[in-house]
């Protein structure tokens, strides 16, 4: 039986349902900064690997494709209409050849793995963006770490600039977003945000 802190539960799905389609936020539009914020990175078609039940893949209007390891989320995203897939499906998809997309997003995906683990998840999947095309990381900041047990590293943005760097990416921008770093510490949705981009 799967828990909260599985990743891969039915459990873990039912979660990021409660969170992140609560009604209040919806009528408070609380993810628009958010969305801005990705839009104006201007990500082009978007390979997101952890998609989750779809938050960034509504953000990008469809432009994307999602893959996520949780075959409850993935259906979860796809009763929203979204394009989501398992790594498997992914595999036996047209979308699955090289240089297919623009952009490769791990948001809220960092975290949950070990640097290696990190490391040779990038380097299979960056095989998928063009060159030229970018990735962008995206992991929460002190509070927002520790709201989940299912985190297992803190990856700051020179943590995450080490990992671009290793993979020989070319430095964009690094940044704290919505708000400046300090804030990391008492608000739960500060983020960190790498973007790189492929040569």
């Amino acid at each position: 039986m799967g828990t909260e802190s599985d990743t891969r539960s039915r459990e873990y799905t039912e979660r990021l349902v409660r969170l992140q389609r609560a009604p209040w936020k919806r009528l408070l539009r609380v993810q628009a900064p958010y969305r801005w914020n990705l839009r104006r990175l201007r990500p082009g078609f978007t390979l997101e690997v952890g998609c989750g039940i779809g938050r960034n893949l509504e953000h990008l209007d469809g432009n994307a494709v999602g893959l996520d390891l949780n075959p409850f989320s993935v259906a979860e995203a796809r009763r929203s209409g979204l394009r989501a897939l398992t790594p498997a499906e992914f595999a036996a998809s047209s979308w699955c050849r090289p240089a297919a997309f623009d952009s490769l997003l791990l948001s809220h995906v960092a975290e949950h793995m070990r640097r290696e683990e990190l490391l040779a998840l990038l380097r299979e999947h960056l095989a998928y963006v063009r060159p030229g095309g970018l990735l962008i990381l995206v992991t929460p900041q002190e509070v927002g770490f520790r709201s989940d047990p299912s985190h297992v590293e803190f990856l700051d943005t020179a943590a995450l600039r080490s990992v671009a760097d290793t993979l020989a990416l070319v430095p964009v921008r690094d940044y704290s977003f919505p708000f400046p770093r300090f804030f990391g510490r008492l608000f739960v949705y500060n983020e960190f945000v790498s973007v790189s981009r492929r040569p």
